[in-house]
């Protein structure tokens, strides 16, 4: 990485940045329909949601299958409190933002008194686009 003070930015920099970015868009298309293709391949000859290999050459080509699960939370909730299980419900406390804009709309609180609480993030963002 240069120094600071010494960074330059030229035109071949940002013609080569523009150009990696297109040919990023278009290995990431390919890749993508390809798996697509490979998926179908594996449903085809092994069934839907099967795990799999074909070798190909020297190349393997496999298809792992991951499953997860996770609760409805509305529903599961109220199944939980039908049961009496209520135990098993969290209860979560979090800000509510609209209310808390209202609050400082309305004065009872003020900016300075949340000023600590506040997680500030910035990105930056790198854009070349070619001119018209």
């Amino acid at each position: 990485m240069p120094n600071t003070s010494d960074v330059q930015i030229t035109e071949k920099m940002v013609r080569r940045f523009h150009e990696l970015n297109l040919k990023a868009k278009e290995i990431e298309d390919e890749l993508s329909e390809l798996k697509k293709t490979f998926n179908l391949y594996f449903d085809n000859v092994l069934g839907e949601n099967a795990k799999g290999e074909s070798e190909f050459g020297d190349l393997k080509v496999q298809r792992q299958i991951r499953k997860s699960e996770k609760f409805n939370e509305v529903k599961t909730v109220k199944k939980l409190e039908d049961l009496n299980l209520s135990d098993c419900i969290q209860t979560v406390k979090k800000p509510d933002k609209e209310k808390i804009d209202a609050a400082l709309t309305l004065g009872l609180i003020s900016q300075d008194d949340l000023e600590e609480c506040l997680i500030k993030r910035i990105s930056k963002v790198i854009v070349v686009k070619k001119q018209n």
